[in-house]
């Protein structure tokens, strides 16, 4: 048998008598019913608009799988997640409908025809927004179907043979063909694992250096490289509307394949071996070749070696061309970019990337383009005398753009934003974009003005706003911004002086809905969806945005919600549940920054904290943790005291309110967030308990850089000590639950943490408990998983947070 995982741990391990009889069992529990409603709310329907923006298509997602269809047979290999029955990826979601909407007139029309059964998925309009494009996903494969429009009916174009291991799997071309990366049709029966090895499993280093990060789900020996080359082995397609199709090039491991704007070549980039034991299949060897539409190979345009040696740091890549891509404004014009600094970020260079261009028919010299200082962010096409080329250092979070004229690669780029990328005050957005003649994606702009829309922060908060940005004086006139108790946000600009858009507009209790605005002819908004509220149980609670200070004078935010109802001064105090994800910042002055929206709409997901205010918690979210090292200080040096001083003020706050009873403090969060609890639990007697999600303890198994930490273990082992909750185990005396999904393959939280960090809890005496999801990665997706989580979090909250005061008198 090949390597599925299909194996089940045990979910709900018990560890302790002193849980008592509440915690006596094995299968999975459901929450309280105030929260195993919030969680069943229907979905409300995403969207994608037409390119004219005349209509726009509801999408409404199906609910969480089941935990039996999370069960599946399940291929692990290569960092990919396989369902080996459908040759796709095993961990998506899913849709179970679609209407279309028109923007206007407001007619809502179900499409007829959608497959039974439906999982659709991969959504893509025809260039002439005439059709629809999406796959299916069956018990034996993944089908192609197509939307007309004119008809609003769906029909199946293909039989299951799409290949979605990588990468998307079809793409329009410009006469309504579509191209499709389809299963090799002859590739046979699956590789039979062999009864015993042919040898051992041997790896070996040459003495370059080569640092890596803790990546799981690689290949481990030969049948597994068998596997992946079987799963990869496809065939590009070229399928017509009534359904013929016709084969395009050569079978091989195809990894991506993109069409040029005139739909004349392609570019195709194709695995081949060596493969790799230690990264996954992102940075295997491949080849990037140019092909005709007719599947005739032009050029072979760089031949990218196998990434195991890449220099450490969060700014380093790789050596060779790289971000191979077609002009948007061009018929068929290729760019990439191609680091000079060998991808070494701790090499100096003045000029670290330079970005190369080349025209059809790919015979000629590449030309340069433009070059940047720091790592090449992409560009923004407009046509052949302006662009925007982005840029960007992580190490010190600088984020630059700057104006280009492609058709003078002499002429100096011209700087118009030059920020901190954290620094949400002074950013003035990301452009809107329209639509050329090529169907491709272009900088809505008139001369030098480019349309931006912005968040908008605030020390208000947010109020998202559209402008007019003028390149050449760098200034900004803003057309339209959201105004209080609202939070609205444009999110489709339908005219090319960005006088009429469309919004998503929201407030506290007001489900977010797509509004029509016209600013030229101001004429009322009109409210083009009417989606209900999904949450009516919660339509009372109250939400607040307040600020504080820490100790040292650093401004602090959190997002408060208390019971429908609730008076401070007439109710007392109430448990409190603050949940939270640490930040690292390189100046105290943006840390204290004000972030997200009081008037944003109360959104529940899974893994929220909010369920609790309806079961009479006080719930302080979204609380700032800022950890800030100013110049060439690191900021994790100091994570330890400024995470506790962070924590004081949040506390000093909440119960200053008069809100919080500060013996019933709880604290929670997921990933990086059930780090920081750990790391709270261990430095700081402050709550009553702590809940630990999918986290990381032990910093010395992430030895090359997490989170924003980009020096190694051995550069300093003494932070990575220090970080690390399991160094301190010695010292937690509050109780914390730990939650981890069996199958998390996130870098850096792989299930041993929880594992080893809950045995070393219970090796000195404290009071934890280890919850295991079989099936789970690193965020959960099953129905039985989540509500079970929930239920966990309940029981613990209540036992050792609200009712606190009656478990310490029985002491």
């Amino acid at each position: 048998m090949y390597r599925l995982l299909t194996k089940s741990i045990l979910a709900l391990t018990l560890f302790g008598a002193y849980l008592g009889s509440n915690f006596a069992q094995t299968t999975y529990q459901t929450p309280p019913k105030a929260i195993a409603d919030l969680v069943n709310a229907p979905s409300t329907p995403s969207v994608v608009f037409s390119k004219n923006g005349n209509w726009m298509m509801l999408i409404e997602r199906a609910g969480n799988p089941s935990i039996e269809d999370l069960s599946q047979p399940e291929l692990r290999i290569a960092g990919l997640r396989i369902n080996p029955a459908t040759s796709g990826p095993s961990r998506t979601g899913s849709v179970e409908n679609l209407k279309i909407k028109m923007t206007k007139g407001g007619e809502e029309v179900q499409i007829k025809g959608l497959p039974t059964n439906s999982k659709m998925n991969g959504f893509s309009l025809s260039r002439d927004d005439n059709y629809v494009a999406f796959t299916q996903t069956e018990a034996n494969g993944i089908s192609l179907w197509v939307i007309d429009i004119a008809t609003f009916e769906a029909r199946k174009l293909t039989e299951n043979i799409l290949n979605e291991i990588v990468g998307g799997s079809f793409a329009w071309t410009p006469d309504n063909q579509i191209l499709i990366k389809a299963v090799n049709p002859v590739r046979g029966e699956i590789p039979k694992a062999p009864l015993a090895p042919a040898g051992p499993i041997i790896q070996e280093t040459s003495g370059n250096a080569a640092p890596s990060r803790t990546y799981q789900d690689l290949l481990t020996n030969p049948h597994d490289e068998a596997l992946f080359a079987y799963f990869m082995s496809s065939q590009l397609m070229m399928v017509n509307l009534d359904g013929t199709k016709k084969p395009i090039g050569p079978v091989g491991m195809i990894k991506s394949m993109d069409l040029s704007p005139d739909g004349s070549h392609l570019i195709v980039e194709t695995v081949k071996k060596p493969f790799s034991y230690l990264v996954p299949a992102n940075r295997f060897p491949y080849d990037v070749e140019i092909w005709t539409k007719a599947g005739q190979k032009v050029k072979t345009l760089a031949q990218i070696p196998l990434d195991e040696n890449r220099p450490t740091g969060f700014d380093a890549t790789v050596a060779g061309p790289r971000n191979i891509n077609w002009r948007a404004d061009q018929p068929a014009t290729l760019y990439w970019v191609e680091a000079q600094d060998g991808g070494d970020p701790k090499v100096e260079i003045a000029e670290r990337e330079i970005i190369y261009t080349l025209k059809a028919p790919f015979t000629g010299v590449k030309q340069k383009l433009a070059s940047t200082p720091y790592r090449f962010g992409g560009i923004a096409w407009s046509d052949d005398n302006f662009a925007i080329l982005s840029e960007s250092w992580s190490k010190t979070r600088m984020d630059r753009k700057s104006v280009i004229n492609p058709s003078n690669a002499g002429q100096s780029p011209k700087v118009i934003i030059d920020r901190s990328s954290d620094d949400i005050y002074n950013d003035p957005g990301n452009p809107v974009y329209t639509v050329n003649k090529f169907g491709q994606r272009v900088l809505l702009r008139k001369g030098d003005l480019v349309y931006m829309t912005s968040e908008g922060g605030s020390p208000d908060g947010s109020m998202p706003y559209l402008s007019a940005f003028d390149t050449k004086n760098k200034t900004e006139n803003i057309l339209w911004r959201s105004q209080a108790p609202y939070y609205e946000r444009v999110v489709k600009v339908l005219d090319e002086d960005a006088s009429e858009f469309i919004t998503l507009k929201e407030s506290t209790d007001l489900q977010p809905n797509y509004w029509l605005i016209n600013t030229k002819k101001r004429i009322a908004p009109l409210q083009v969806t009417n989606f209900a509220h999904p949450y009516e149980s919660i339509k009372g609670i109250k939400k607040q945005l307040v600020t504080y200070k820490r100790k040292d004078g650093l401004s602090l935010s959190a997002v408060v919600y208390t019971p429908a109802g609730y008076d401070a001064t007439k109710d007392g105090t109430l448990p409190v549940l603050m949940w939270a994800y640490p930040r690292e910042y390189k100046s105290a002055e943006i840390a204290a920054q004000v972030r997200g929206s009081k008037y944003a709409f109360t959104r529940l997901s899974w893994g929220s904290p909010i369920y609790w205010v309806t079961r009479g918690y006080a719930i302080m979210d979204q609380t700032e943790m800022p950890i800030v090292g100013e110049g060439e200080e690191e900021p994790n040096d100091y994570f330890i005291e400024q995470l506790v001083a962070n924590a004081e003020a949040a506390i000093d706050q909440i119960v200053g309110m008069g809100i919080g009873d500060r013996m019933r403090i709880g604290v929670g969060g997921h990933s990086y967030g059930a780090f920081m609890t750990a790391n709270l639990l261990s430095h700081t007697n402050l709550f009553a308990a702590g809940i630990a999600r999918s986290g990381a303890y032990n910093r010395t198994l992430t030895p090359f850089g997490f989170q924003y930490e980009q020096r190694t273990y051995w550069e300093a082992p003494e932070v990575y000590f220090n970080m690390s909750p399991f160094s301190y185990a010695h010292k937690v005396e509050t109780p914390i639950l730990l939650i981890h999904g069996e199958a998390d393959n996130n870098s850096g939280t792989f299930p041993i943490q929880s594992e080893r960090y809950y045995n070393a809890l219970k090796g000195h005496g404290v009071t934890a408990r280890l919850v295991f999801l079989p099936h789970e990665s690193h965020g959960y997706a099953a129905k039985e998983s989540i509500l079970h989580t929930l239920w966990e979090m309940d029981t613990w909250l209540e036992k050792f947070v609200k009712n606190k005061n009656q478990l310490d008198s029985k002491k």
